[in-house]
């Protein structure tokens, strides 16, 4: 798509070298990769490479791994992966100064870099006086532009309501011209319309319907058919 601020990448096999990244059989399956909408989910089970892909996408272009704006620079632990260096993004216009990089497993040191940044200017200087799923909210309700958005699971922090609130702000921000691509399980955020839903497991990386997510068919399930469920959940663990 020509408004995409990125429209897909390509992996320079050759670059990697013997990294862990060749033993993640849906990475292992992508030579290239195009988005089809300003809005793409990864979504798949845990350890199937949606983080390791999300966070590669970031280094490459300029964010820190642990996340925050492209202005923030800390590290706490270098465990990136080397897939960034094997990565080639399309870039079709320059990323925008408001994007950012939300990562729920390091949003503690991020909060505290924000605190620094900010400098009381706004309500990011007091993110660590929030909630864990207040703050997470307000960095991504605090986007009024359409900038570029890389989300690692935004959902572990927010309850099902507000997960519906930060869905209509990505709707309404994607309307305006911003690009987000999101790790996540959620059911919710998935159901967004029109975005692009990629499934990563054994068999690589495809395009998925929501109705087919194993987010929506196991989360229908339960809701549907929870007294059946847990009956043959606990009955296995009996055995």
């Amino acid at each position: 798509m020509d408004d995409l601020i990125i429209s897909g990448f390509r992996v320079d096999w050759r670059r990697l070298g013997a990294s862990y990244v060749n033993r993640i059989p849906a990475l292992r399956s992508l030579d290239e990769l195009e988005f089809g909408s300003p809005v793409v989910f990864l979504t798949g089970e845990n350890g199937s490479g949606k983080s390791t892909l999300l966070e590669a996408i970031a280094v490459v272009c300029g964010f820190s791994a642990e996340g925050g704006s492209r202005n923030y620079r800390f590290s706490t632990y270098d465990d990136c992966s080397d897939l960034a260096d094997a990565l080639v993004l399309y870039r079709k216009r320059a990323i925008p100064p408001s994007s950012f990089f939300l990562r729920a497993e390091s949003f503690f040191t991020m909060a505290t870099q924000a605190r620094d940044y900010d400098r009381g200017r706004s309500a990011m200087s007091a993110l660590h006086e929030m909630s864990h799923g207040e703050g997470f909210l307000e960095i991504m309700l605090s986007r009024n532009a359409p900038g570029l958005y890389l989300m690692d699971e935004p959902e572990s922090a927010l309850s099902a309501g507000r997960q519906l609130a930060l869905l209509a702000h990505m709707h309404r921000l994607a309307e305006q011209g911003a690009q987000f691509i999101v790790a996540t399980h959620s059911p919710i955020l998935l159901g967004l319309p029109g975005a692009q839903i990629l499934q990563f497991d054994d068999d690589g990386v495809r395009p998925c319907d929501y109705e087919d997510t194993d987010a929506h068919r196991i989360t229908a399930s339960f809701i549907n058919h929870r007294g059946v469920l847990l009956r043959h959940l606990f009955a296995d663990e009996g055995r």
